[in-house]
């Protein structure tokens, strides 16, 4: 565990880009409000894998783009982002690593680790926080001490023992979903930095094909896949369209709050021919 002996990160820039106006003590009240706030208020997307720009997961790189330029991003940026607010905040914060499952078929061959977790420590007891899994983000810290559906202010989730890991899984329906398997080993910044390459430059990564955005609300889970729009309510219900380039871009600047620039215009072309096959 290590706490931060400066401030790691400019929290009043930050809080004011996720709305936060509360106290800024270590508690699992501050945890629960930032869970909520943060993936309300900063899009899951990986637009510059695409436009082949690379991923820079440098401190300050992250911050000019998440917090500056009022962008998104993925896994590393995000939970790199609160790892780091937390830490100036004064809680025990440890990176954890995890093999993605979501959608895999089960005689899939195993993924590499490509996605980035946290373990935060609050009065002595441990929980599970991750503001980065795109369209199925939790929306507030889970307890790690339990087997047992979690609720959140959209699905239930729990984290279930997988050998030497934990596999978090989100209940859609009446059946329990697998998102990815949790290795409970620290890791250092310097780890993510392999797993950063890999999924931002590898061909067989994803996220090198499609254009995938999320934003998570109170509200509704509103994710894009190319031109396909889904959004998905606390209540159950859901609603679908397909975008034309014009609503697409309309859609990532008012729903999702990006600052749709110039340079993207093939990858919306792209995203909607996509989204026709």
């Amino acid at each position: 565990m290590t706490k931060a002996s400066a401030p790691l990160v400019d929290l009043d820039a930050y809080f004011a880009r996720i709305g936060y106006a509360g106290p800024r003590d270590a508690t699992l009240e501050t945890l629960r409000a930032l869970h909520v706030l943060h993936p309300a208020a900063i899009p899951f997307e990986a637009i510059d894998v695409q436009l082949g720009r690379g991923v820079d997961l440098s401190p300050a790189a992250v911050d000019a783009k998440l917090i500056g330029a009022r962008r998104g991003g993925y896994c590393f940026e995000q939970n790199g982002l609160l790892k780091r607010v937390l830490l100036s905040l004064g809680f025990e914060v440890e990176a954890l690593i995890a093999r993605v499952v979501w959608m895999a078929p089960p005689d899939a061959p195993p993924r590499p680790r490509s996605h980035m977790a946290l373990r935060v420590v609050v009065d002595g007891q441990s929980w599970f926080a991750d503001v980065g899994f795109g369209g199925n983000v939790l929306t507030a810290p889970m307890r790690f001490d339990s087997t047992e559906p979690q609720a959140t202010g959209h699905e239930d989730f729990r984290l279930t023992p997988v050998g030497h890991e934990l596999r978090l899984e989100t209940r859609l329906g009446d059946a329990w979903a697998p998102l990815y398997d949790l290795s409970l080993e620290p890791q250092l910044d310097a780890d993510f930095e392999s797993a950063n390459w890999y999924t931002s430059t590898h061909p067989t990564s994803h996220f090198r094909h499609g254009l995938r955005v999320g934003l998570t609300t109170t509200d509704a889970r509103n994710s894009l896949l190319n031109n396909r729009l889904t959004i998905r309510r606390p209540d159950g219900s859901s609603e679908r369209r397909t975008l034309t380039k014009t609503e697409l871009s309309e859609v990532l600047s008012d729903l999702f709050t990006l600052p749709v620039e110039p340079a993207w215009e093939p990858l919306l072309e792209q995203a909607v021919r996509d989204g026709a096959d």
